[in-house]
């Protein structure tokens, strides 16, 4: 799997699923360094292998007044503060080529996001770097085309590609997904269920993205029961008050429970294999 590839990485040879979880956004360092300690006392307890997310800066905004970040650098610094605070690897998002040499210098996985992901040149320089790439489904794109987009990293040397589904559109202001193609994506790489982006609400009139937070364990635990190799579920100790994406965000307190549910039925799921 991927993490084997991903320095830093605790609990390689668990046989649970591996998280990427963290703020949608680097907001501070007092926040990051505050979630980050607690999602990795949870981790190592339930020995659920561990990466910290959180965009450097925010670049797909409906408006133009949302938040876009706190300066590139600034987040950048935060980000590997966290690494090196809690030897844990770190993921960020980059939207242009010239985002990618930066960010590289402090992260250690390299997400795409989902609108970008038919970008040849972002991937292929994302690719260059050596550092693993998590490639976003496309709300508009098929599980069996996100082939081609871990083709392309593997095409330039690179072999250490994830997927992450976070949802198909369905209509204009809701999101679905279609479990069918897990098992499909999984035959080109390790893929990964954004479960927090896959409630979001988007292109609401007000031009704030809602989500249905409610709902975040029952899209996980289908995600666990049908084999994903990891989850992606962004947190905060205070949603409503989340400078981005706070509408679909699983509020801190309750991440500890949801992934011990979670960890029991991987290991039932495991039992029926």
């Amino acid at each position: 799997m991927i993490m084997k590839s991903i320095p830093k990485i605790k609990n390689i040879d668990s046989n649970t699923f591996f998280l990427l979880s963290g703020p949608c956004a680097i907001e501070s360092e007092q926040m990051a360094l505050r979630i980050a300690e607690k999602v990795v006392k949870i981790t190592d307890i339930l020995k659920i292998p561990y990466i910290f997310k959180g965009s450097f800066k925010k670049a797909n905004r409906s408006r133009i007044d949302s938040f876009t970040g706190i300066g590139d650098e600034k987040a950048l610094k935060i980000l590997r503060k966290v690494s090196e605070t809690f030897d844990i690897p770190t993921v960020t998002d980059v939207h242009e080529v010239s985002d990618v040499s930066l960010a590289a210098q402090y992260v250690d996985v390299l997400q795409i996001p989902a609108f970008l992901v038919r970008q040849t040149d972002l991937i292929v320089a994302a690719a260059k770097t050596g550092k693993a790439v998590n490639l976003k489904k496309g709300q508009f794109m098929s599980p069996e085309s996100m082939k081609h987009a871990v083709q392309k990293v593997i095409d330039v040397g690179n072999g250490n590609a994830m997927i992450t589904d976070r949802g198909t559109m369905f209509g204009y202001h809701d999101m679905i997904v279609d479990f069918r193609g897990i098992p499909t994506m999984r035959k080109f790489a390790p893929t990964v269920l954004d479960v927090t982006h896959s409630l979001q609400q988007p292109n609401q009139l007000s031009g704030v993205t809602g989500g249905r937070p409610e709902m975040i364990e029952t899209i996980a635990r289908a995600g666990i029961v049908n084999n994903v190799d990891g989850l992606f579920i962004e947190t905060h100790f205070d949603p409503s008050n989340a400078k981005s994406d706070g509408a679909n965000m699983l509020h801190l307190d309750y991440l500890e429970k949801l992934l011990t549910n979670l960890v029991g039925i991987r290991k039932t799921v495991n039992l029926l294999s």
